[in-house]
C-alpha cells in the first residue's frame, strides 16, 4: 500500500522547542518543520532546518541571524511591486495586489499589449482570463519605480489521449539487434517501434531516460543519475546511420569497418556468450567511429540543418559541450577543477572554450546527431501508426558532479541531496544523491531552466513520464553529512511547476505521465488528474484497502482511468519472477531480506495465489492457480507450464481496467525472470547491464523477441477488445 503524508503535518508535541522565529522563517521559505510518516508527527531537527535554510541563501545559524533574516524577508515582501513570477491557468482570472495609482499591463510574447484595469473599489488588478497561452511579461509602474515579472498562461487541462493504447516499456540498452554495437541504440529503437506498431498494433513505446551519463571508467550505468538531463547520451547513436558515414574516404572507411567488427564482437559477447552489457567499451568504439564521421564535410543542406540546431539550442548547448571538453582535460567532477573553471560564466571558461574549440565542436556535433536519431525514432513510431509514439522518461535530477550541476549551479541547492523520508517500508529513509532545484531561484528566473529542460525532453516525444512526480509539489532535502532520516520537506509552487509543465507539453502536443508510486500526500493525485496528467498504477499495489489497511485485489472496473497501468516497473521484479517466487530467492541470496526466508516466501505465495484466484474468478485463466498445477522445473522455476498463460491473463486483467494506457514490460513478453535494477544493491547485482533474455535467462535479440511465439500470444491478448 502506498503510504500517505498529511499535506501539513501537525507539530510534534514531544519535540524540543526551536529557536524563536525559526519555524516562521522556515515557513516563509517553504521548509517544513515536521512530517508524518503515518504514525504521528515527527519533528525536524534544528540542525536540519539551519542547513536547509543555508542552502536557500538564508542565515539561521544564531537567534540574532534568525531575527535579521525574518526582518529582511518582511521588508523584501513589503517592497515588492510584483511577485517574482505569475503562473495562471487559461480561463481563470487571477488578482494581483498593487499600491494605489500603479499602472499594470501585459506584454504578450507576440508583441501585443493588454492593459489591466483596477477592480472597482479596490487596488487589486485582475489579469484577464482570455489571455492566450504562452510566456508573457507582466509590467507595473509607479512614479518612483517599475517592475517586470514573467507571466505564464498555461492550459487548464491537457488534451486527452487519442483513444486507449498499449505499448512496450523497454530499457533501450538491453534491446540488442543483429546490428547493435554492444548495446541497444536509437536505430534499434526505431526497429522496435516499427515492428510493434505495424505488426502488433502497439500505440506507444516507453524507454528509460536517455540522458547523458557522467563520463569516466567505469561509468555509472544508472540512467537515473545522469550528468545532464538536458542532452541525450551519444552512446545511443548508430554510427552507420549518420548520413556522412556513407562518404567516409577509403582509409577512414576501412578503420570504421574494423570498429564495426569489434562492435559486433561486443554484441555477440552479450547475446551468444551471455555476457553483460559493457557501456564503456561500446562508447570507446563508437567514439572512434564518430570522430571519423565528424571529419567528413557536410553538404550545404546538412550544414544548414546543423547550424539551425546549434542556434536553437544556444547557450545551453555551448555550456554542455564546453563542460564535456573540460571534463576530458580535468576529469568529470567539476568541483575539483581549477577554481577559475568552476563558474561557467567566468572569463577563464571563455578562454578555455577557445583553446578547446575542436573538442567543444565535436561534442556540439554529437548532440546534433543524437537529436537527429531521436527524431528518426519518433518519426518511425508515428509512421508505424502509433497514436502516441515514444514515451521518454525524465529523471528526478542530475549527478552533483556533472554538466547540469555545473551549468545550472545557481538554480540548484548546494550541499543538499534529495531522497525519501523513513517510512513503514524503509526505516532508514533514502538518499538519491541528486541536488534539487532551488524553488526561489526557479521562481526568480520565471521557471525558464525547468521549461528549457521540459522543452528539450519533449521535442521528440508523444508523451513524457516524470519520475517521482510528487517532486513538483515537495522534495525531501537531506543536508550533506546527515543521514536521510535527518532531512525535511521543502515545498515548491506546484501551481507554477504544473503550469510550466502543462504549457510545454501542450506546445509539444504530448501527454504527461506522473510516476506517483510510494509516499504521496493527500490531494496530489487529484490535482494531477484535474490537470490531465496521468498517474501510474502497478497491479500488485492496487488493492481494495479498508479502514484497517487490509483488503484484496482491486476489481478492474474500479481502477482509475487516467493512468498508465502496468504489472511492473524497472525497480520491481519481472512478472515471471513474481509468479515463480524467484524474486524472493534472489533477494535471499543477496542478503536483502528483512525477515526469515520462509516468512517471505509464505507471504509472497499467499499474494500470488490471491491474484491468480482473482484471474480465475474473472475467467481469464483456463488452468488452476499456478500453485495447484504441476510443479515447475526446480532449476528453472519460471518455465512452469502455467506461467505464460498467467502472464497473458494478468495483462488481460489490465485490459479490463479503464486505464488509458497499458504498459507491457518488454522482458515479460518472453518470460525474462531477472530485474533490470535491484534497489539496495550496487556491485552485488549487475544493475542496468542485463540484456533482454528469455525464460531460461538466455539473452535474446530483438529479432528473436519478434519471432517468439509467446510475444505473438501476448500481443493477441492486448489486441482484444475489452470484455
Amino acid at each position: 500500500m502506498a503510504a500517505t503524508l498529511d499535506s501539513a503535518a501537525a507539530p510534534d508535541p514531544d519535540a524540543p522547542p526551536l529557536t524563536e522565529g525559526l519555524a516562521d522563517l522556515a515557513a516563509a521559505h517553504g521548509v517544513d518543520v515536521s512530517y508524518d510518516p503515518g504514525g504521528g508527527p515527527v519533528a525536524v531537527s534544528e540542525d536540519t532546518l539551519v542547513a536547509v535554510l543555508a542552502a536557500l541563501g538564508v542565515d539561521a545559524s544564531t537567534p540574532q541571524a534568525v531575527r535579521a533574516a525574518l526582518e529582511r524577508h518582511r521588508q523584501a515582501e513589503a517592497a515588492r511591486l510584483l511577485p517574482p513570477c505569475v503562473v495562471v491557468r487559461a480561463g481563470r482570472p487571477v488578482a494581483v495586489a498593487l499600491p494605489a495609482g500603479a499602472e499594470l499591463w501585459v506584454e504578450l510574447e507576440d508583441g501585443g499589449v493588454r492593459p489591466v484595469s483596477a477592480s472597482s473599489g479596490t487596488h487589486a488588478r485582475v489579469i484577464p482570463a482570455e489571455l492566450p497561452l504562452g510566456r508573457h511579461s507582466l509590467r507595473a509602474r509607479l512614479p518612483d519605480r517599475t517592475a517586470v515579472a514573467p507571466l505564464i498562461v498555461a492550459p487548464a487541462r491537457l488534451a486527452p489521449l487519442p483513444g486507449r493504447n498499449w505499448g512496450f516499456m523497454a530499457q533501450l540498452y538491453s534491446v540488442l539487434s543483429r546490428r547493435s554495437w554492444g548495446m541497444g541504440d536509437l536505430a534499434d529503437l526505431a526497429e522496435l517501434v516499427q515492428w510493434s506498431g505495424h505488426a502488433l498494433g502497439a500505440g506507444f513505446t516507453q524507454v528509460n531516460p536517455l540522458h547523458a551519463a557522467l563520463p569516466g571508467s567505469p561509468s555509472d550505468p544508472s540512467p537515473y543519475r545522469p550528468s545532464s538531463r538536458r542532452f541525450a547520451d551519444p552512446v545511443h547513436i548508430r554510427p552507420a546511420a549518420v548520413p556522412e558515414y556513407a562518404y567516409l574516404p577509403p582509409d577512414a572507411r576501412m578503420k570504421a569497418e574494423e570498429l564495426a567488427v569489434r562492435g559486433a564482437a561486443l554484441r555477440d559477447g552479450v547475446l551468444l556468450e551471455e555476457g553483460l552489457i559493457d557501456r564503456d567499451a561500446t562508447w570507446g568504439l563508437k567514439r572512434e567511429a564518430l570522430e571519423l564521421v565528424h571529419a567528413v564535410p557536410r553538404g550545404i543542406g546538412r550544414e544548414a540543418a546543423y547550424r539551425a540546431y546549434a542556434a536553437r539550442e544556444g547557450a545551453r548547448l555551448e555550456d554542455y559541450a564546453t563542460w564535456c571538453a573540460l571534463a576530458e582535460v580535468h576529469g568529470p567532477n567539476w568541483r575539483v577543477w581549477p577554481e577559475e573553471l568552476r563558474d561557467p560564466a567566468g572569463p577563464e571558461v571563455g578562454r578555455a572554450r577557445e583553446r578547446l574549440a575542436g573538442a567543444v565542436e565535436f561534442h556540439r556535433w554529437l548532440c546534433w546527431v543524437v537529436d537527429e536519431q531521436l527524431a528518426a525514432a519518433q518519426a518511425a513510431a508515428v509512421g508505424a501508426g502509433m497514436p502516441v509514439g515514444l514515451v521518454h522518461d525524465l529523471a528526478v535530477g542530475a549527478h552533483p558532479d556533472g554538466a547540469d550541476a555545473w551549468a545550472l549551479q545557481r538554480f540548484l541547492a548546494d550541499g543538499i541531496s534529495v531522497g525519501a523520508p523513513p517510512d513503514a517500508f524503509n526505516a532508514h529513509g533514502q538518499d538519491w544523491g541528486l541536488p534539487p532545484w532551488r524553488p526561489d531561484a526557479l521562481a526568480g528566473a520565471g521557471y525558464a531552466p525547468f521549461a528549457d529542460l521540459l522543452r528539450a525532453t519533449l521535442r521528440h516525444a508523444g508523451a513524457l513520464r516524470i519520475d517521482h512526480v510528487m517532486g513538483l509539489f515537495r522534495l525531501w532535502w537531506v543536508p550533506e553529512g546527515l543521514p536521510p532520516t535527518q532531512g525535511t520537506y521543502v515545498r515548491y509552487d506546484a501551481e507554477a511547476m504544473l503550469g510550466v509543465l502543462a504549457l510545454e507539453a501542450h506546445r509539444a502536443g504530448a501527454a504527461v505521465i506522473g510516476e506517483d508510486l510510494g509516499t504521496v500526500e493527500p490531494g496530489v493525485r487529484e490535482e494531477l488528474a484535474e490537470r490531465g496528467i496521468l498517474g501510474t498504477s502497478v497491479l500488485w499495489f492496487e488493492r481494495d484497502y479498508g479502514p484497517d489497511g487490509t483488503g484484496g485485489p482491486l476489481p478492474p472496473e474500479r481502477w482509475r482511468e487516467q493512468c498508465l497501468a502496468t504489472l511492473t516497473t524497472h525497480d520491481l521484479p519481472s512478472t515471471a519472477a513474481r509468479l515463480s517466487g524467484e524474486h524472493v530467492e534472489l533477494r535471499h541470496r543477496l542478503g536483502l531480506l528483512a525477515r526469515p526466508l520462509e516468512e517471505e516466501q509464505a507471504e509472497d505465495e499467499a499474494e500470488r495465489e490471491e491474484w491468480l484466484g482473482e484471474l480465475a474468478r474473472e475467467g481469464l485463466m483456463s488452468v488452476p492457480p499456478y500453485g495447484e498445477g504441476p510443479a515447475a522445473d526446480e532449476d528453472k522455476p519460471d518455465t512452469g507450464p502455467h506461467l505464460p498463460e498467467a502472464v497473458a491473463a494478468l495483462h488481460g486483467y489490465l485490459m479490463r481496467t479503464p486505464a488509458r494506457l497499458v504498459g507491457v514490460w518488454l522482458p515479460d513478453a518472453i518470460g525474462d525472470p531477472r530485474p533490470q535494477n535491484l534497489p539496495g544493491t550496487w556491485d552485488q547485482y549487475p544493475n542496468w547491464r542485463l540484456p533482454l533474455a528469455d525464460a531460461t535467462g538466455r539473452p535474446a535479440s530483438l529479432e528473436q523477441l519478434a519471432a517468439a511465439p509467446r510475444t505473438a500470444e501476448l500481443a493477441a491478448v492486448l489486441a482484444r477488445p475489452e470484455e
